[in-house]
């Protein structure tokens, strides 16, 4: 890439009000330690977070030339035994409303099995038809696997809807979560079984990432995002090379999709990477991307 004035959409970007609500229940702490010890550290986050609100996001959004942006509430309930989310949909909803022609929402009506697949289905079609929900997060570290039986209710909604999921694949980040329910492995069979299902499968699975690149090469609705690992390529170029050369290759161009996982990354940093993205000749000729 050279640096062209590219439109540039940028998905889950998370807004949050109730961190302070919550700061009590001790698992919030933890889960606090595990991201700044590991995957802050390693995307390169700001050390001084902003307000997560609209308001920032756009300032931030002028400042580095991003066009629009998909708003994105934080769930995390297991931090709080299922008692409180980080944020709302309806907070999201307040909070984008004063720019309708820059954010969206990308909603999360989630923990999808722990809070039962039928009340998870009402709220999608409500926010999709009533709200117009661009995109749906499903955080299956907080709640079961997304081969679950119980989720294909679910799939089948929003297949309906015609609405694409933005599922967290690969690594679960942060304590209390297991990794074992965002394996790509587990996406394999849903896709199978759901072939008009459009999924973005975000911080491309790592580390199960080359999995995921055939993936996206099998299904023909199966996209790789680069959101939050983004904060590591512009940290460590090469490794972007590598890995976005490798999406290229098994998922082709049109398939690689640009995202933020703000606040967790530096958003600045981030497009400029991508702004003037540009695989070394060498890297090209040897590894053939």
């Amino acid at each position: 890439m050279t640096d062209q004035d590219y439109f540039i959409a940028a998905s889950e970007c998370h807004l949050m009000d109730r961190l302070p609500d919550i700061a009590y229940y001790p698992d919030v702490s933890r889960w606090f330690r595990s991201a700044m010890k590991g995957v802050s550290r390693v995307w390169d986050a700001p050390k001084d977070i902003k307000p997560l609100v609209a308001s920032e996001l756009i300032k931030q959004m002028d400042a580095c030339g991003i066009d629009v942006a998909f708003g994105l509430r934080e769930s995390m309930m297991d931090v709080t035994g299922f008692a409180a989310p980080m944020s709302t949909n309806g907070w999201i909803i307040d909070q984008i409303a004063p720019y309708p022609d820059r954010l969206y929402l990308e909603c999360n009506v989630g923990p999808i099995l722990h809070r039962g697949v039928k009340h998870a289905i009402w709220e999608l079609e409500y926010l999709v038809k009533e709200r117009n929900a661009k995109l749906c997060k499903v955080y299956a570290c907080e709640d079961g696997p997304l081969n679950d039986p119980e989720m294909w209710p679910f799939y089948e909604k929003a297949c309906e809807l015609d609405i694409t999921l933005t599922i967290h694949m690969g690594m679960a980040y942060v304590v209390p979560q297991p990794n074992k329910y965002t394996h790509p492995a587990l996406l394999d069979e849903v896709l199978l079984a759901f072939p008009d299902l459009k999924v973005i499968a975000y911080h491309m699975a790592w580390p199960y990432h080359e999995e995921l690149f055939g993936l996206a090469g099998k299904h023909r609705n199966l996209y790789v995002g680069i959101s939050g690992i983004v904060g590591w390529f512009a940290r460590a170029p090469y490794r972007g090379y590598h890995l976005i050369g490798q999406a290229l290759e098994w998922a082709t161009e049109d398939k690689v999709v640009f995202g933020l996982d703000w606040p967790g990354i530096d958003m600045q940093k981030c497009v400029d990477y991508m702004r003037t993205f540009d695989i070394p000749e060498e890297l090209q000729e040897q590894y053939g991307y």
